[in-house]
């Protein structure tokens, strides 16, 4: 609307005024981590009882299935960043149960850089940019991790072949953390959470992840919509593994350790069922940007560990959805339960539906809206030692990344970590690259 066909614009045109208000204000902010991603639905399907360990209603009968919304992603990549960068891959279902969400968010390999929360968003911030050149930074990136040396096991996975999985549907998920399960009598035992593809692992070569980084950036994402645009449903068998508390007190390191694995030798994988993805997203703004996945998000007979990280995480990504999608992130379509949304939060921006309607937002209330049930209460646990700061440096960090070469790896596997850790090292400083790298290979000798 302006003033004649060459005059200007004119204060009233409040079309115009819509149109690049909500331009400005349409991209919420991207995750601080997992920013590039892709995702579908599907269901998980109980092929195995495990009601001997757990009472969640998700377990509860063989060929019960649980519709499930699946987001995949890399780690420290920005949202326009390339597919088949070196990098961990996030791999997180949100599980849609009758007894509410379940989110279990977890990645493409068993175990982690660190094991501390404190030492998180340091670990982050040398994946992204130099402050000051804005540019990857391999001096941040190797001077944190020589300096913590629990970082050896996962850096070994992350410069190995799977560090660069051929797309998402020919990787492994790993719970990683430690979760507590809980049966119908109240009985508890330490679990891990696995997923087994069915495609097959396949991994990209260095050069052809480069080649494809130019040519097809989005070639996960490409690869995951196409196969299940035809007809392709990708798969994974879900299982557990499982380690009695009086196992726990007794083991020879900290069972809650993520930088370390359990040996399946040990304590077996024991079979649950099967996660079929089967269904695109109908709009990925709506079913997959706005996904938010909350380690908190449990259910009965599912429950937190003595994990540390775990621990840490059960604040962190909750509040980054409050920044993210806002206070009532969990009204989303995407994010909301099966049944109706109850509980005592109100108002704020972005409140979708009714409101609750007029459901009294305090408990407890006359009106039957809210109640405290039995079998949702967490189980009972003991803790006892002194409240301080405690420094675990000197755990055991080396012992699984030596079995992981002497027995895991084979001699060409072996060859290729090394190149593709040299590939890395030679874009950082000398301080870096001597002194700090051979200080590390000593202390793994000594050990």
């Amino acid at each position: 609307m302006s003033a004649g066909p060459h005059g200007p614009l004119v204060l009233q045109d409040n079309i115009l005024l819509d149109e690049l208000q909500h331009f400005n204000r349409e991209r919420i902010p991207e995750r601080v981590v997992h920013a590039k991603g892709a995702g579908a639905f599907g269901y998980f399907e109980v092929t195995d009882d495990i009601t001997l360990f757990s009472k969640a209603t998700v377990f509860s009968k063989i060929g019960k299935r649980t519709p499930i919304v699946v987001r995949f992603s890399t780690v420290g990549g920005e949202t326009g960043s390339a597919d088949t960068i070196r990098d961990p891959r996030g791999f997180s279902i949100k599980f849609y149960t009758e007894d509410g969400i379940w989110d279990l968010v977890c990645n493409n390999t068993p175990i982690f850089f660190i094991r501390d929360p404190m030492l998180f968003p340091s670990f982050i911030h040398t994946q992204k940019r130099n402050p000051v050149t804005h540019l990857k930074d391999r001096d941040m990136f190797w001077d944190f991790l020589t300096l913590r040396p629990e970082s050896t096991h996962q850096v070994m996975i992350l410069f190995s072949d799977r560090g660069i999985p051929d797309g998402f549907r020919h990787m492994n998920g790993y719970g990683s953390n430690t979760f507590k399960l809980v049966n119908a009598n109240g009985k508890a035992v330490y679990c891990k959470f696995h997923l087994k593809t069915n495609q097959g692992i396949k991994n990209l070569p260095v050069d052809r992840a480069a080649e494809l980084a130019s040519s097809d950036p989005d070639y996960a994402t490409r690869d995951l919509y196409n196969a299940i645009a035809t007809g392709d449903f990708p798969s994974w068998n879900f299982s557990i593994q499982v380690m009695t508390f009086e196992q726990a007190e007794k083991f020879r390191w900290n069972p809650f350790d993520v930088t370390k694995i359990w040996p399946q030798n040990e304590f077996p994988l024991i079979p649950v069922g099967r996660l079929v993805l089967d269904k695109n997203p109908n709009n990925y703004f709506t079913d997959i940007e706005q996904a938010a996945y909350n380690p908190a998000h449990m259910i009965p007979g599912i429950e937190p560990s003595p994990d540390k990280m775990l621990q840490g995480r059960l604040f962190a990504y909750s509040d980054a959805h409050l920044h993210r999608t806002g206070v009532n992130s969990n009204q989303l379509p995407v994010n909301r339960p099966l049944r109706k949304l109850t509980n005592t939060h109100r108002d704020g921006l972005g409140c979708y539906g009714d409101n609750q309607n007029g459901s009294p937002n305090y408990f407890p209330n006359s009106f039957g809206s809210m109640y405290e049930s039995r079998y949702g209460r967490v189980s009972s646990f003991g803790v006892s030692g002194d409240v301080k700061r405690y420094n675990t440096t000197d755990d055991d960090n080396f012992s699984q990344p030596s079995g992981l070469w002497n027995i895991v790896l084979t001699g060409d596997e072996r060859q290729r970590l090394v190149n593709n850790l040299v590939s890395s090292l030679k874009d950082a400083s000398i301080v870096i690259q001597v002194v700090k790298i051979f200080k590390l290979c000593c202390i793994i000798k000594i050990r």
